[in-house]
């Protein structure tokens, strides 16, 4: 996919600071100065999100999280990561390439990476009945 700029950053066509990177995948430095240390990690085959990225290509992503999560917390000081996706435009997704966002957390270090709800809308058996599979 041409207009993907995380394809032109697989490619080399745009640079960017490698974390770590394998035959499948790819860890890079996220340049939008939001956190000290956060981390993008995606499939270098394009695909656009969770729900088209094939199951083995999946495995191999959540490894290289995995990876980069404990060098973080093992190597570099960090207590823990959170781990952020959304996947469709509705969801917040901003960038049409499946992509996880590894972020170094410490204690105290003033980060609330967890949305604030609204709360539920309808009953939760209602729910239960409709998404179990």
């Amino acid at each position: 996919m041409c207009d993907c700029v995380f394809c032109k950053i697989v490619s080399g066509e745009i640079p960017c600071m490698k974390v770590c990177e394998d035959e499948r995948t790819l860890a890079f430095m996220d340049i939008a100065k939001d956190v000290d240390g956060h981390i993008v990690v995606i499939p270098k085959k394009h695909c656009k999100n969770i729900l088209d990225c094939e199951t083995d290509l999946l495995s191999a992503l959540a490894q290289t999280v995995r990876r980069v999560s404990l060098h973080l917390t093992s190597d570099c000081g960090y207590e823990g990561v959170n781990l952020l996706n959304a996947s469709g435009e509705c969801a917040g997704q901003s960038v049409p390439h499946f992509h996880i966002h590894v972020i170094p957390r410490k204690s105290g270090d003033g980060i609330d990476a967890w949305p604030e709800f609204e709360g539920a809308k309808e009953d939760i058996q209602t729910v239960y009945e409709r998404v179990r599979m």
